[in-house]
């Protein structure tokens, strides 16, 4: 029983390792295992030991078998899956290979292409680099030369070099520098002294062009001292040519325009010079000249030190008189206006005789909003600094031109021209307190004590006094309806000045007759 026993534990044993074998060798065995499992229970079953002996040896030579064939077949599997593996890698790896040689290809050929667009941009730039570099070398070298033949002895070279200058800082503004840089303005400057008319106008010319647009330079001219001897040819014994005394105005304009050289301009004498250039009328040169005078003129005039010089001469009289000339009427009141800021200013606007007239007359010019402006400013402040001069203004007849103005000028006019008005409110309000007030002091005052008039009826003060201020308001309204008269009258002489007609229009005893019975609030102004 116990050989039984154990013949069994064997068979389990083996039948479990050969249902591993069997499940690990596949379903190639599977018959073959069958039939060995039914020999096998049938000798255990038995219990004999020679057939358990045959049925041994022929089990291990099975389990041999199994086992060289199951290592026979795993091994092809082996081979098969590590020669599939290998086939695999190899031609993954050619493909990555081929890949990677026409990546490297493609990088190459970008990279090439590349370096050869920044290969050739490069080229360009530094083409053209070389030639803009070399381009100013050139133009620095000329400019030098230029100078170098402004300081020779011989006068033609030099006439040729200052007509370069000229040329070459007429439009370019580097150019300007540049020559500023490279010495250019003391020789021009130099060239001042001589005697030949042809080479001073070169010369004043090309300092001209030099000053354009360019504060140093204008600074450098006047510091060489251009101002000085362009007054020593004015001031020779032999006239100056006109030419060279236009270009001479010329420059005055264009140094007087920096602030800084203002008061040294001004200070070395040149007012009365542009001042009889503006005044000299028989001239035969254009009128562009007495314009450069005037607008330098203009410019000295922004500086106060410089009032006291332009009052020194005829000047402010002569303004007065191109009044009219529609011209130059703006830029004359321009200069006005500064030399009104002075109390020397006032003092001689107020002094010509026909001053505020004219000035007034201004104020209607409709058609030139500037010129309203500007001379309603040099009234608001002389009406603002004295007394008299209001009162001049209210002679002649301002009034009625500061009501038109302040309801047709232009937004700055009317302001100014309602500044004025109140102004001259102000005078004549005091003119009204200075006349009744001492007859409203006694009517307001308590009565004598025993009088008549206080022991009989108590409200006769207070009719008195309503009386009076009914001349009061009387007065006032008498002084409203005049201005409202001459405004009309004013207006239709203006009117008929532009309409070409007689001159007796316009007193005639049917607008006398309109205006009484008209009112403000049916005129047209």
């Amino acid at each position: 029983m116990a050989k039984c026993h154990t013949n069994n534990n064997i068979g389990s044993l083996l039948l479990d390792h050969t249902s591993t074998t069997a499940t690990a060798t596949g379903t190639h065995h599977s018959r073959l295992w069958t039939a060995f499992s039914r020999k096998l229970f049938d000798a255990v079953s038995c219990g004999g030991s020679s057939r358990y002996r045959q049925y041994e040896d022929d089990i291990s030579s099975f389990t041999t078998t199994a086992t060289n064939a199951t290592a026979s077949v795993l091994r092809e599997k082996q081979n098969k899956t590590t020669l599939g593996v290998t086939n695999y890698a190899r031609k993954e790896n050619g493909n990555h290979q081929n890949l990677n040689v026409e990546g490297e290809k493609g990088r190459v050929k970008a990279r090439n292409g590349k370096s050869e667009k920044l290969s050739d941009l490069l080229s360009m730039a530094e083409a053209e680099s070389e030639s803009e570099t070399r381009k100013k070398v050139e133009v620095l070298e000329g400019m030098k030369r230029v100078v170098r033949e402004l300081q020779v002895d011989e006068g033609v070279k030099r006439r040729e070099a200052a007509c370069n200058v000229r040329l070459l800082c007429k439009e370019d503004a580097k150019a300007r520098v540049t020559l500023s840089m490279v010495g250019a303005i003391p020789p021009l400057v130099g060239m001042l002294d001589l005697e030949d008319f042809e080479c001073q106008i070169d010369a004043l010319y090309a300092l001209l062009n030099l000053g354009i647009g360019n504060d140093v330079n204008k600074a450098a001219i006047v510091k060489a001292g251009a101002v000085h001897k362009m007054l020593k040819i004015i001031e020779s014994p032999n006239a100056a040519n006109p030419s060279v005394s236009e270009a001479i105005v010329a420059n005055f304009l264009g140094l007087s325009a920096l602030d800084l050289n203002k008061p040294i301009i001004g200070s070395s004498g040149a007012v009365p010079f542009l001042v009889n250039s503006l005044k000299d009328l028989d001239r035969k040169n254009g009128s562009q000249a007495k314009q450069d005078a005037l607008r330098a003129l203009y410019n000295l005039s922004i500086s106060p030190s410089n009032i006291s010089f332009i009052l020194e001469t005829d000047l402010i009289t002569f303004l007065m008189g191109l009044l009219g000339d529609m011209e130059v009427s703006e830029r004359v009141l321009s200069i006005l206006s500064n030399v009104v800021s002075t109390p020397e200013g006032r003092k001689a606007i107020s002094a010509i005789p026909d001053a505020f007239p004219i000035l007034v007359d201004v104020l209607n010019w409709t058609d030139s909003p500037g010129c309203q402006e500007k001379a309603s400013y040099i009234l608001m402040v002389m009406a603002h600094k004295a007394y008299g001069d209001r009162q001049a203004m209210i002679e002649a007849g301002i009034v009625s031109s500061l009501l038109e103005l302040t309801l047709l000028g232009s937004a700055l006019a009317q302001k100014r021209a309602s500044r004025i008005l109140e102004c001259l409110r102000v005078d004549k309000g005091k003119q009204v307190s200075e006349n009744y007030g001492g007859n409203m002091g006694s009517a307001v005052s308590a009565p004598i004590y025993g009088t008549p008039s206080s022991s009989s009826n108590p409200n006769v003060v207070s009719k008195e006094c309503l009386e009076e201020t009914e001349d009061m308001m009387s007065e006032e309204k008498k002084a409203v309806k005049q201005l409202v008269q001459q405004s009309l009258q004013n207006n239709m002489r203006r009117i008929v000045k532009r309409a070409n007609l007689p001159q007796d229009f316009v007193p005639s005893e049917h607008f006398k007759s309109l205006t009484s019975i008209s009112t403000s609030k049916s005129l047209p102004f």
